[in-house]
């Protein structure tokens, strides 16, 4: 298992008790965002779905890589990595 650093959302803050970084011991994203929703209730359920993948307009990176571009939930991790759970964002035009 690796120490690696989860960095929350300001809309997630709410469910981190207010704060934007989160460590957790882990050996993939899935153990580590499922380590997260162990340590703080209802967190967990807004990032990934049912099937326990990222919800639609949820991304999650390591090292600047979405998973989705990966090995997904099973994407490993090294110690020291960052992932960064990133809500899409929809804007309209004018």
């Amino acid at each position: 298992m690796s120490q690696v650093v989860i960095r929350i959302p300001t809309p997630l803050r709410g469910y981190t008790g207010g704060a934007g970084e989160v460590a957790v011991e882990a050996a993939t994203v899935g153990e580590a965002l499922a380590s997260l929703g162990r340590r703080h209730e209802g967190v967990l359920e807004r990032v990934v779905d049912a099937r326990g993948e990222p919800r639609q307009f949820v991304n999650i990176f390591v090292g600047g890589r979405n998973v989705r571009a990966l090995d997904g939930m099973a994407t490993p991790l090294a110690e020291g990595d960052v992932l960064a759970i990133i809500p899409a964002v929809a804007g309209g035009g004018a």
